[in-house]
């Protein structure tokens, strides 16, 4: 769902739509709600990967990187927000650029493992 159509749905625009998913406009509870409605989520889906620890700072926590684990990879949030930003390059030369270069990384991973 494109973020313009996503606004739509809950009477925003698509910038504070962009706003939110950035971390520069913060988003109540209400509003919250409606978008976990408009998408098929639990609320629970926006809160995936936050730690206690983090609440006791004070401040949202990132999470810890996920290792490899077999074939659930491919359905987990960061998986599914990664692809969506590599198609969201409309420059055909940087798109395979970055491809070659995270292929690249991982290859090298791969070997320090090893």
């Amino acid at each position: 769902m494109s973020q313009e159509r996503l606004g739509e749905s809950v009477s925003l625009t698509f910038q504070q739509i962009q706003k939110y998913e950035r971390g520069a406009n913060r988003i109540g509870s209400s509003r919250l709600f409606q978008l976990a409605k408009v998408l098929n989520v639990p609320v629970s889906f926006f809160f995936e990967g936050m730690t206690l620890e983090g609440e006791k700072r004070g401040a949202l926590a990132q999470p810890e990187q996920e290792k490899y684990d077999g074939d659930d990879q491919l359905t987990r949030r960061e998986t599914l927000e990664l692809v969506r930003a590599y198609y969201r390059i409309t420059n055909p030369e940087v798109r395979k650029r970055l491809f070659e270069m995270v292929k690249a990384i991982g290859a090298a991973m791969s070997d320090e493992i090893d």
